[in-house]
């Protein structure tokens, strides 16, 4: 019997001005051990176990079985065995794990013998942006880009001391929600500050440089109307260049809020910042995490 095993990492995307181009890879993951059977079966441990080992309504199989029918394979049923660490909703890229372990799944127990390239091109297309679905394949820093169907992305490897500390509510917030806030139109003005700070914040990821990423997270595309959806942010922001705290954005399209630090110790710290500054006013959860700064893992068994 064949069978598939996959490790996909958590993402924050955007990174301020980066509105679906930047993001970064996260050591949360999403473990799949998936072998082919006579009829499908879920198991899930973790957060959000039941939701992940629904046969209905879930995200991962419905893509997989999708994938199959597009590109006319027949379904070959597999049993999954899901352990999952990342939060479902709440900015942290589990939509862009998801449908990567999908697609690879379908790529490898439908034959379409696929490329990495492929795989990631496809998983992007059904994502809807390529942001946070190349930083969960390719891990680090990642730059993406549309060249017609295709995904262009390039990863950098960001210091290993910098730590991104998560602020998550208590309620997740639906991407199409956080994206019927934006405008429909920006002025020139804007388009330009964000297009300067998404240049520095790259110079800056790739040359370390800790002292320019206030400034270069900085946004006028998204923030500023997701604010009233993300109470979060507002709240934190003011955090923004404190004791080691290298700058402050949306995680995503949020409700979570990224905090990105200089080091582990700065991350305990951004935590007592942060506990400070909300006042006990708000249910939250802090997830400190590495930057993984290695690519999603595949072996087939």
């Amino acid at each position: 019997m064949r069978e598939l095993h996959l490790r996909l990492p958590a993402s924050s995307a955007n990174l301020g001005p980066g509105f679906d181009s930047l993001a970064i890879a996260l050591k949360v993951y999403l473990h799949i051990d998936a072998l082919e059977a006579a009829t499908f079966g879920v198991e899930a441990t973790g957060r959000d176990a039941a939701i992940c080992a629904a046969e209905k309504g879930n995200l991962l199989v419905d893509t997989y079985r999708a994938v199959l029918e597009a590109n006319g394979r027949e379904l070959v049923p597999i049993q999954l065995r899901i352990r999952n660490e990342i939060p479902l909703g709440m900015g942290t890229g589990s939509s862009a794990a998801a449908r990567l372990a999908a697609v690879a799944l379908a790529s490898y127990f439908g034959e379409l013998e696929w490329s990495r390239e492929r795989i990631l091109s496809e998983a992007a297309r059904l994502e809807g942006h390529p942001d946070n679905v190349a930083a969960c394949w390719l891990g680090g820093f990642v730059a993406s880009a549309w060249e017609g169907a295709e995904v262009r992305a390039v990863s950098i490897a960001p210091p290993r001391d910098w730590r991104a500390m998560i602020v998550i509510p208590n309620l997740p917030l639906a991407t199409r929600l956080a994206r019927a806030v934006l405008p429909a139109s920006y002025s020139r003005q804007d388009a330009v500050a964000n297009v300067q700070r998404v240049a520095l914040l790259t110079a800056a990821f790739a040359t370390g440089r800790t002292d320019v990423i206030a400034l270069a997270m900085q946004d006028r595309i998204h923030q500023p109307f997701r604010a009233e959806v993300c109470p979060l942010l507002p709240q934190l922001l003011p955090l923004t260049g404190r004791e080691g705290i290298a700058g402050v954005a949306l995680s995503g399209a949020g409700p979570s809020v990224l905090m990105l630090t200089i080091s582990e110790s700065a991350a305990g710290r951004a935590r007592e910042l942060a506990t400070a500054e909300l006042g006990g006013e708000s249910e939250v959860e802090f997830l400190t995490c590495e930057l993984e700064n290695g690519a999603s893992v595949a072996e087939s068994g």
